[in-house]
């Protein structure tokens, strides 16, 4: 299928995604992407487009968020960002850890082979 530049599937091909961390009022943390995280945070608390994980346990807080390209290359981050365990998340939160080191392989997964 071609997207021509008019429709809403060609502005999200060549959108730019971001990462981003929920922390939610019950403390757990909820990754996702998005190309609007604003936006995307309004449709889990409002939306039945939301999560369904995040329902019921607000208020939500995104506590970070990193720009890092394509959608493919948002979601092989994402999985290996959920992967980690939750003291390598707050790492990444508080800036004693990159982003860019899950990208570039340096830092190992947890939980798999």
């Amino acid at each position: 299928m071609r997207w021509s530049a008019a429709t809403p599937e060609a502005e999200v091909a060549d959108s730019e995604f971001s990462l981003y961390i929920v922390r939610c009022a019950d403390g757990t943390l909820y990754t996702g992407i998005a190309t609007d995280v604003s936006k995307r945070l309004t449709d889990h608390e409002t939306s039945p487009r939301g999560a369904k994980y995040l329902r019921g346990r607000g208020p939500l807080q995104v506590v970070f968020s990193e720009v890092v390209g394509d959608r493919a290359s948002a979601s092989q981050l994402e999985y290996r960002v959920k992967r980690l365990s939750r003291a390598r998340k707050l790492a990444l939160i508080e800036g004693r850890s990159a982003l860019s080191e899950l990208a570039s392989g340096q830092v190992l997964e947890e939980g798999g082979a």
